[in-house]
């Protein structure tokens, strides 16, 4: 596609999935309220979209008659609103940290329903984690015996370590994460060993990729290892197959169209990126419904399906979620702060950093095409193509290389909205860098048919931010 109206040559459009409840944020008037009153980037988030993915995975799990559980990873949104949605969802949450511990055990979480993930957690993670209960996924041997260790001193509070043991993925040699067939047979002894001390409760794994059959495959193993954990009379009746459920963020149509038609010369700078640099922007199937197809799958050799394997043989399925459960709720907001020509292309610049929009700092780009509403709603019509650069002195902090086909030429004053951005994007790589300040949240509490008596949505800042 080539805009006759200058600009340059643009990049195909991805654009995003229609999604009422962010339509019905952009059609009333709230964004460039908050936009005026904040003075700055922001984000929205909508909890309704968080309660409608947990509801759905639930169903996933209860639909196969298998037992399971359903964790938010919180490394994927910073937010308080996530937390407390799980609170009421009667979810748990995966934490990383004593930070995020800390903060999922404050706005209600019982310790119970917390999974500690992560590699060589430190002395005060594990108490923490020990004295609230919390299922803990050893990475290492050597942290099986800090955590054994941990158990015994006063600190411990008494309670068995509830461990489940983190496998290295065949397919993953290299991993730093996870342990080898033998280091998980002598943390299977340890776990002997140290008796009432420790509630052996299964495995884990965390795979690379979106592709069902290889966790399907990898899954049916653990339920295998479980098998053999309880005749040396462990526990070992739940296995976690960690995150990686896909989301879908633009039509199959539009992606395909996009690569195969992406070139250097529709990005700025002649920016160039591999079609394998992407995340898949389209998946068809995605969401809870890759649960479903997870649990669907025939693991190889088993010839039936994973969900009876699970319920032969009475073992939990364990999942966190951190992507799929943020699908549609929330995006991002910048407002143009200049617009100018460099060799014949367009090139805007808004009032915040790409390290708001994070894939921009994996050697990728962030895809799904930003709204674009003007300030001036009776602007010029067309197409502009330009690329969206960010408010610090860096080359390289660029939130679109891509030259988006804008269907009205972008100006001083309009805001870019990016959609679906919950999920990562919002605040994973956020820095202060210039002292320019985070963008806040805003929760969007409340979504209805904005031409309804008393539709307005209705806001509030997120707790975490307020803590800030």
């Amino acid at each position: 596609m080539t805009e006759t109206t200058g600009g340059g040559a643009c990049a195909p459009s991805v654009p995003a999935l229609p999604d009422p409840a962010t339509e019905a944020v952009l059609s009333c008037g709230l964004v460039e309220e908050l936009a005026y009153a904040l003075g700055g980037p922001f984000h929205f988030l909508l909890p309704g979209a968080f309660d409608a993915n947990l509801r759905a995975m639930r169903a996933a799990v209860a639909d196969a008659g298998v037992d399971g559980f359903v964790y938010f990873a919180k490394k994927s949104n910073k937010a308080a609103v996530w937390v407390e949605r799980c609170v009421a969802g009667a979810a748990g949450v995966d934490v990383a940290s004593v930070g995020e511990l800390r903060e999922a055990l404050g706005h209600g979480v019982r310790g119970e329903d917390v999974v500690v993930t992560g590699p060589a957690k430190g002395r005060e993670l594990l108490d923490l984690a020990l004295r609230h209960g919390a299922l803990i996924a050893v990475d290492a041997t050597d942290e099986l015996d800090a955590l054994l260790s941990a158990a015994a001193a006063p600190s411990g509070g008494g309670r068995p370590a509830r461990v489940l043991l983190r496998c290295l993925p065949p397919a993953q040699p290299h991993s730093r994460f996870g342990m080898t067939d033998a280091e998980l047979a002598t943390a299977l002894d340890r776990c002997v060993q140290a008796g009432d001390a420790v509630r052996m409760e299964g495995f884990s794994f965390h795979l690379s990729g979106y592709e069902v059959a290889p966790r399907a495959d990898l899954a049916a193993r653990l339920v295998e290892r479980c098998l053999k954990a309880r005749a040396l009379g462990l526990r070992a009746d739940r296995i976690s197959v960690g995150g990686g459920l896909p989301v879908s963020y633009t039509d199959a149509e539009s992606w395909r169209g996009f690569l195969g038609a992406q070139h250097g010369g529709q990005y700025h700078a002649g920016k160039r990126f591999g079609g394998d640099d992407f995340y898949p922007y389209h998946s068809p199937v995605a969401g809870a419904d890759a649960l479903r197809a997870l649990l669907a799958a025939g693991p190889e050799g088993q010839g039936r399906p994973l969900a009876a394997l699970l319920r032969e043989h009475g073992v939990a399925l364990l999942v966190e979620p951190g992507r799929a459960l943020l699908d549609r709720a929330g995006g991002s907001v910048f407002r143009v702060q200049g617009v100018k020509e460099r060799s014949g292309q367009r090139l805007l610049t808004v009032d915040g950093s790409s390290l708001s929009l994070s894939e921009q700092w994996f050697n990728s780009e962030y895809l799904p095409d930003p709204w674009l509403l003007p300030l001036d709603r009776d602007g010029a019509s067309g197409v502009f193509p330009a690329g969206v650069g960010a408010a610090t002195c860096l080359e390289s902090d660029m939130l679109s290389w891509r030259r988006i086909p804008f269907r009205r030429r972008p100006r001083v004053g309009d805001l870019l909205v990016y959609p679906n951005t919950a999920g990562y994007q919002m605040d994973s790589n956020e820095s202060p860098f210039h002292e320019l300040p985070l963008p806040p949240k805003v929760v969007v509490d409340r979504v209805e048919r904005t031409d309804a008596p008393g539709g307005r949505p209705r806001w509030r800042f997120d707790r975490h931010f307020l803590r800030a």
